[in-house]
């Protein structure tokens, strides 16, 4: 089965259940396991070399890096550019209207731009079977 690690900042896990949840179940059709981070690893403050070299054995144990950056966070963007140095694909997904991070999307393989829950389906089921 492939992985896909998904970069979101820990500090907005709670809002994107939903947008989660629909990645999660387009992936399983794809035979591909969704991994979040933030939601398998819980580190103190002043652990941040292992968080990081935790963070970067996963990213180098998945197939694709999709990063959600609805809100711009400085760890996914380390993440991203990780993945893009190991040739890893990024795929940057992010709510229409939000910020544009033109470092990942220069990083990205492919930019999702989504509206709402629906269309986030719509676009990831569309890209996952190209």
């Amino acid at each position: 089965m492939k992985k896909a690690y998904l970069g979101i900042s820990f500090s907005n896990r709670k809002k994107f259940d939903e947008e989660i949840e629909t990645l999660r179940s387009i992936l399983q059709k794809e035979h591909c396991e969704l991994f979040v981070f933030v939601d398998h690893y819980h580190f103190q403050p002043h652990e941040e070399k292992e968080m990081m070299a935790a963070a970067f054995q996963e990213i180098d144990n998945s197939d694709v890096l999709i990063a959600e950056l609805t809100t711009k966070a400085i760890g996914v963007g380390i993440e991203v550019g990780y993945a893009y140095a190991k040739n890893i694909p990024v795929i940057y997904i992010r709510k229409k209207g939000s910020d544009y991070s033109t470092t990942v999307s220069g990083c990205a393989d492919q930019v999702l731009e989504y509206e709402d829950i629906i269309d986030l389906k719509d676009k990831l089921s569309m890209f996952m079977k190209i």
